[in-house]
């Protein structure tokens, strides 16, 4: 039993897939904790009466989105002594095989935050992998001069991650952002800004249809309005840094 690493599944009306996800998590991982949030589709019953030390089901009684989630997981980890929280889409995408991968490389460099970046199939939409792309270039602005000792943001949005959670939560207890789908590229730069090293490690996507139990809850206008602000802030904040930031480089 990790007594440091965990594995968070957040989860909103994920459906079957849910019990999928966390079965093959928990195979993977031996503590996994599911966040019900605020779901409405019954997809968290079967998951209630679950006997494992290693697992944990966190019902939240309305919906606030991913971040939201994820920080409910990540206070009550961070109250029992874990220090890395590997997050994982409930819908089936990410590569649940891969979780002793990102942790091992975690391990290995505790300090840094361990990013996936997606290697996308034949199937996934165009109009998602290449929209992905205007928020990579405004990441990857928003953090120049302030990854020492680890690489730039290879992808900002794929949120098959490994965090550090204390860094995180200092981050997260100080604002109201980053709560929904503005939080995984916000998460990402904030923490390059504290000074946490990235290291990006390639992982596969797979989209899933609806035929085969697939659930999205991406809308193109209101979740590219939210990335719009969420990066209108950043760039303000990175302006903000960027004279400190000039004169550190400027030092011998």
């Amino acid at each position: 039993m990790s007594r440091t690493h965990l594995v968070v599944i957040p989860s909103y009306n994920t459906g079957p897939r849910l019990m999928e996800t966390a079965a093959a998590a928990h195979a993977a991982w031996p503590v996994v904790w599911v966040v019900a949030d605020g779901s409405t589709d019954g997809s968290a019953e079967a998951l209630r009466g679950i006997a494992d030390p290693g697992f944990r089901l966190i019902e939240r009684p309305a919906n606030g989105g991913k971040g939201a989630a994820l920080r409910d997981a990540m206070e009550a980890a961070a109250r029992e002594g874990f220090t890395h929280v590997l997050a994982m889409d409930a819908d089936g995408q990410h590569p649940a095989d891969r979780i002793p991968d990102f942790m091992a490389a975690s391990a290995a460099r505790p300090e840094a935050m361990i990013l996936g970046c997606p290697v996308f199939g034949p199937e996934a939409p165009l109009l998602r992998v290449r929209g992905r792309r205007v928020s990579n270039w405004w990441a990857g602005l928003e953090t120049l001069w302030s990854t020492p000792g680890g690489e730039a943001i290879g992808d900002s949005l794929f949120g098959f991650r490994v965090y550090p959670i204390a860094p995180l939560l200092e981050i997260m207890r100080r604002t109201p952002w980053m709560r929904r789908y503005d939080f995984d590229a916000e998460a990402a730069v904030r923490l390059a800004w504290r000074g946490v090293p990235a290291i990006n490690i390639p992982a596969a996507v797979r989209y899933l249809g609806p035929a085969e139990g697939g659930t999205s809850h991406f809308r193109y206008g209101r979740d590219n309005l939210l990335l719009t602000g969420m990066h209108t802030r950043l760039m303000i904040g990175f302006l903000l840094r960027l004279p400190a930031l000039i004169l550190r480089r400027g030092r011998p």
